[in-house]
């Protein structure tokens, strides 16, 4: 996925200095987001005052969406460094192409993880003939230093395991959930899990206490630690807890949560560039305007997308919240 802002502002994360070792509760507002021709999205990290949650340093939610007489997602192609992307589907389907020549349809509850590394190009797009309705989040986590420079990879897992009790249901996204692990690959203390409530019903999750927590609600209106929280909004949690309190307070609920280790690293994140200092998202600007080093996406109709203008100030790595 894409951050398709002509005018990106530069977002300076990372460090443990702002996160908090107790838990908390900060209600993150979406900011609404157009992407690509049809497609408008909640952005929910980074925030105004919050950057990341353990690696996971960028979040849309989008849908759900009517796309029967409408195109739906048509990201072209585009380039990434320093992170991985994981796109996940409530309803719909995305074809995802990149530069290695992966070709694969993603659907509801699969897993597609693409490793970044060094640099790859990726394009995202509802096929021609779509399902009806398109919803689902795309994520991004940051890679560290001891690997972000590593070969690109894709990785598709239709089936992840899922954690099942009376009235609730987890699919492992990354990670680990209450002994389930994902098979996808992760590169630091990190979980993803999509959690589905029934009508009324309550869960109390088993959680990492040293792991920083935040949840964001797809459908229904979930009460989460005791707060009620409305579709397409997230909640941070902070740290310090062994489980968390859920409960569906109005028909089915559904929810990602994301945690991990808060990231220690400070970051520079610019356009759909995760780096360490300016030079380096400038380097990478300037590979992707001169056709270099990221590779080909073949197959996508369009030409790919250029890379908006380096803003005047320079871009320094700074800590996690504003």
């Amino acid at each position: 996925m894409s951050n398709l802002d002509v005018r990106p502002k530069p977002v300076e994360c990372g460090g443990r200095d702002d996160v908090p070792g107790r838990p908390v509760h900060e209600l993150l507002p979406p900011r609404r987001v157009p992407l690509g021709e049809s497609t408008v999205v909640r952005r929910l990290l980074p925030s105004l005052g919050r950057r990341m949650v353990g690696a996971w340093c960028f979040v849309d939610h989008y849908g759900p969406d009517d796309i029967t007489d409408e195109p739906g997602m048509q990201v072209p192609p585009h380039p990434h460094i320093g992170l991985q992307t994981v796109s996940w589907l409530h309803d719909g389907e995305v074809l995802h192409r990149d530069s290695l020549g992966s070709l694969q349809t993603v659907r509801p509850r699969e897993l597609g993880l693409m490793t970044a590394g060094r640099a790859i190009a990726h394009s995202e797009e509802s096929p021609r003939d779509h399902p009806a309705i398109l919803h689902g989040a795309q994520l991004w986590v940051a890679l560290p230093d001891t690997h972000r420079h590593t070969d690109p990879a894709f990785e598709h897992h239709a089936d992840l395991p899922v954690v099942q009790k009376p009235g609730f249901g987890a699919t492992v996204i990354l990670g680990e959930l209450d002994g389930a692990a994902s098979p996808g690959t992760a590169f630091t203390p990190i979980m993803g899990a999509d959690i589905t409530l029934a009508d009324g019903a309550e869960a109390r999750l088993p959680v990492e206490p040293d792991f920083e927590y935040a949840a964001l609600t797809m459908t229904g209106i979930t009460e989460i630690d005791g707060l009620r929280v409305e579709p397409g909004s997230m909640l941070y949690l902070g740290c310090g807890r062994r489980e968390l309190p859920l409960r569906a307070a109005d028909g089915a609920g559904g929810l990602v949560l994301l945690g991990g280790e808060p990231f220690e690293e400070k970051l520079v994140m610019w356009w759909n560039f995760v780096a360490r200092t300016g030079d380096e998202i400038g380097r990478a600007r300037q590979d992707w305007m001169a056709g270099d080093r990221f590779g080909v996406v073949r197959g996508y109709d369009g030409p790919p997308i250029p890379a908006p203008a380096l803003p005047a100030t320079p871009l320094k790595p700074r800590g996690r919240t504003r």
